[in-house]
């Protein structure tokens, strides 16, 4: 009785959404070991170190170089907002890094202000289109996310605005479930048929890569 009290004097409240009363990690918390996939250091800290990644340089002839190894993952336009969109483009182009278009197709906002950007190729398809591939940095195929593993998505009609259902040609205000499963490829022979398709489609310019969530595939 005394919580509840004191949360309805002060609006204070120990569970609440989007919050936890556990401590939540931190980028400190991450500690990378790779001894087993390399050398050891030669001169310990005084040895040079740098976190820039080149993306793509074996088969692009446009790879993309990310100042730092860590990716803001593909959110749909939907589910976010123009404005969130746009506001992650902005970061990722600020930390030197890139940010991923996610389900729905690409929007002005997000390719104006993000300096490398990716264009997923999803189940669903919303939005899919070559123009779009064609002006993103990157490409990449999804067969799972972590969040729901061998799992597809729904966007509630709440959030299907008239533009979310143009981009996506579905109605408005309608519930839209996304698949778990391509529906042109069922395995690792029709998925390189379906890179080498990509690769045509923009000139073998964009790299291209797999997100694999933790599933079985």
């Amino acid at each position: 009785m005394a919580y509840i009290r004191r949360a309805t004097q002060c609006g204070l409240y120990d569970i609440r959404g989007m919050g936890a009363k556990r401590r939540l990690p931190t980028f400190d918390d991450l500690v990378f070991l790779t001894a087993s996939a390399s050398r050891y250091p030669l001169e310990g800290y005084r040895e040079q170190c740098t976190s820039r990644t080149v993306l793509g340089g074996r088969f692009a002839t446009k790879p993309i170089e990310l100042e730092i190894p860590v990716t803001i993952a593909g959110m749909s336009f939907g589910s976010l907002s123009a404005s969130a969109k746009d506001a992650l483009g902005r970061a990722a182009s600020e930390m030197g890094t890139s940010t991923t278009t996610g389900d729905g197709g690409m929007t002005p906002e997000e390719r104006r202000s993000s300096k490398t950007l990716v264009y997923q190729c999803l189940p669903s398809r919303y939005g899919f289109n070559p123009d779009d591939l064609r002006q993103a940095d990157a490409i990449e195929i999804v067969i799972g996310q972590g969040a729901k593993p061998g799992g597809g998505g729904m966007l509630l009609g709440q959030k299907v605005s008239s533009r979310v259902a143009g981009m996506r040609t579905l109605p408005e205000g309608i519930d839209q479930r996304s698949a778990c499963r391509h529906p042109d490829w069922t395995g690792p022979d029709d998925l390189a048929i379906k890179i080498g398709e990509l690769r045509e489609i923009t000139d073998w310019e964009k790299p291209i890569y797999v997100k694999m969530g933790a599933t079985r595939v």
